[in-house]
């Protein structure tokens, strides 16, 4: 991959004159892991949008699955498929997604950043908020593969600006992907229900629909300071790293880009899989 290193921190400015063509960004709605291993609705777009975006040259996912203290990049040659679950059959644990990393442009990043310091990790892999969807849109598995951690310290805000931050990636062919869910509370899924298309809790269709009509207005301030909307967001968001995903994607959208959903539908009640396609 060519050279990046200079502008990787700086805010892209649209409408540049020349300017290169720069990659969409996503965030995913990732749902149950079974989604790996099921030809579903989901899943079948996952491998629609794989097919009709240009290809990446390489691919950073911020996963709600690595939400630890600090911010991390995988600097890891071949990253093992971490199966992070429990109580799900075998064949799903069966499953490797052997994509390849890519050091250098782990090393280019950890160089250029300063303010947060993007550090490099030679442990973590791939989770399944990223290899459950990237198995449906890059089967091969021939696309290099980096994850980028969540910071659980910092505050919505500060995730919005890093987003903001890696745009210049989109114009290297980088694809970002944040991967998660809007609406994400399993204290409360009703399971016995979970099979009922578009079944969602007052509280849940509320949020839901509060989040979907900034996202597409591009008025971003409400889902940053997204507790300021009450008990439907305290619900929907009981705990923040399903939902901080979407906030490194908004953090990219550059001004009169448009953003469209996909895959917008409740489960269970309490969870849902809206998704968002920027770009």
């Amino acid at each position: 991959m060519a050279a990046i290193l200079p502008f990787i921190f700086e805010e892209a400015k649209a409408g540049v004159s020349g300017e290169k063509a720069k990659m969409p960004v996503l965030f995913v709605g990732h749902g149950s892991p079974m989604n790996a291993i099921e030809d579903n609705v989901f899943s079948k777009e996952w491998g629609r949008l794989g097919r009709e975006i240009p290809r990446p040259k390489a691919i950073l996912c911020i996963s709600a699955h690595w939400f630890i203290p600090g911010t991390f990049v995988t600097h890891v040659t071949l990253p093992p498929t971490i199966h992070d679950f429990g109580g799900f059959p075998k064949e799903l644990f069966a499953v490797e997604y052997p994509a390849p990393g890519n050091a250098e442009l782990a090393e280019q990043i950890h160089k250029a950043s300063v303010n947060p310091k993007v550090e490099l990790d030679e442990k973590w892999g791939l989770d399944h908020g990223t290899w459950s969807i990237l198995k449906h849109m890059y089967p091969k598995a021939d696309v290099p593969v980096l994850q980028l951690s969540i910071d659980r310290t910092k505050p919505a805000q500060f995730h919005y600006d890093l987003g903001k931050k890696l745009a210049a990636l989109r114009r290297q062919g980088v694809l970002i992907i944040g991967s998660g869910n809007i609406v994400h509370n399993l204290r409360m899924v009703d399971f016995s229900r979970i099979g009922e298309a578009g079944f969602g809790f007052d509280w849940a269709v509320e949020f839901n629909e509060f989040s979907k009509s900034h996202i597409l207005k591009g008025d971003h301030q409400p889902l940053i300071e997204y507790e300021k909307f009450g008990k439907p967001a305290l619900l929907a968001v009981n705990s923040s790293e399903h939902y901080l995903p979407l906030l490194y994607t908004l953090g990219l959208q550059e001004q009169g880009e448009p953003a469209v959903l996909f895959n917008d539908a409740m489960m269970g009640g309490s969870l849902n899989m809206t998704s968002v396609k920027i770009g």
